[in-house]
């Protein structure tokens, strides 16, 4: 048995690693070592575990890492955490290997506590560029620090590879967000409406703001502007889902359920988790913010993605995507764009740029592979791309 630990910190991650997890325990050569941390553990950000939990996947570490305040003393310190208590853990459980998604800071203490430990590491979603987040630099040291790749598409591979990693250990099997939409089983409206405890009679847009972190200062602003953009829109709802334990997130925050007392078509929840989160959008007449999901999962659904701002600058994206300035003229216009009969039908019509399939269980059975023929080292080349790709 190959004792396989995945990594999950946040409500966002856990949606796309849940696939993965399924599939790990449904393999009968593989052990399942699922360790939750961050705000997944938090009250304050919706006590997320709890959706693992209802989901009936057995936790095997709950790590206690996430200070109070996300300011950048907290954020270190949050770091420094993750770095002892992970690397107490990897001492106690002992893993093959370890499986993490994304970009998140936590993840860098997360990695290179397993680096020190020898547990070769399995990176989801690298090869991604995010201009406007300091989650860009996480990735790229994630990447460096990882044995197996498995980005969304075969532009990050390229990338992952223009990194130096060889290309027979980095593998496009598409993105796991996307396999989510595809094999999803949605809630239907009314059993939606009963969850959230909110009316979708009307027309509505999901709202998913995160900080700019590598524009220090500019958070409440900036969502300030959306704020008054929305308040404009009476004819239409929006339903917010609040930001996470990043830097300037509580400012992010604040403006929301400040707005949300004064406007009232403005909805906030701390939390929706992967089912209600994606059949929300499903009925939605589009989505707005600077999420990845408006970028990678939301064209599936043939609506618009309006994304504000610079955090996503440099995705992959498609057609159904509206690019503007974090402005609340340019916000109110590109509202108006993505409502008009001629867009909608451009996005119903818009190609998803991340790939389709069974892309959690060709994860699954590449690393089993790698594993059990034994030729995982941490002994890495480094691959010159002049050698060919």
């Amino acid at each position: 048995m190959k004792k396989i630990c995945v990594v999950t910190a946040t409500r966002a991650e856990y949606g796309l690693l849940r696939r993965v997890i399924q599939n790990i325990i449904s393999d009968d050569g593989l052990e399942l070592l699922l360790v939750v941390t961050g705000s997944h553990l938090s009250e304050k950000y919706g006590n997320t575990v709890n959706e693992i939990e209802e989901d009936g996947f057995p936790i095997a570490e709950r790590i206690e890492i996430l200070e109070e305040h996300a300011t950048e003393a907290g954020i270190c310190q949050t770091m420094g955490n993750a770095a002892i208590r992970f690397g107490e853990m990897y001492g106690r459980q002992k893993p093959d290997m370890v499986i993490v998604e994304g970009d998140r800071y936590e993840l860098l203490s997360i990695c290179s506590s397993a680096m020190v430990y020898g547990i070769p590491i399995a990176h989801i979603s690298g090869g991604e560029i995010t201009e406007g987040a300091m989650d860009d630099v996480v990735r790229h040291c994630i990447t460096k620090m990882s044995y197996l790749h498995f980005p969304a598409c075969e532009e990050y591979r390229r990338r992952i590879i223009q990194l130096g990693e060889e290309p027979n250990r980095v593998f496009n099997f598409g993105d796991v967000g996307v396999e989510n939409v595809r094999k999803m089983e949605y809630l239907a409206k009314a059993e939606l409406e009963q969850s959230m405890g909110i009316s979708l009679d009307r027309p509505y847009a999901s709202v998913t703001f995160h900080p700019v972190t590598l524009e220090k200062g500019s958070a409440r602003r900036q969502t300030e502007e959306l704020a008054a953009a929305l308040g404009c829109f009476q004819e239409l709802n929006f339903i917010v889902t609040m930001a996470n334990a990043d830097l300037q997130g509580d400012e992010i925050n604040k403006v929301f359920q400040d707005s949300a007392q004064k406007h009232g078509n403005i909805f906030c929840y701390s939390s929706l988790g992967m089912k209600k989160y994606l059949s929300l959008i499903r009925y939605a007449e589009f989505v707005i913010g600077n999420s990845s999901s408006g970028i990678v999962e939301v064209p599936c659904f043939g609506i618009p993605t309006i994304n504000i701002g610079d955090r996503q600058k440099g995705r992959l994206r498609a057609d159904s995507i509206i690019d503007c300035e974090p402005q609340e003229e340019a916000i109110k216009d590109s509202i108006i764009k993505a409502m008009s009969p001629s867009f909608r039908a451009a996005a119903s019509e818009a190609e998803n740029p991340y790939g389709e399939g069974d892309t959690a269980s060709s994860i699954v059975k590449t690393i089993k592979s790698f594993l059990e023929e034994g030729v995982v080292s941490q002994k890495k080349k480094f691959y010159d791309v002049e050698g060919g790709m």
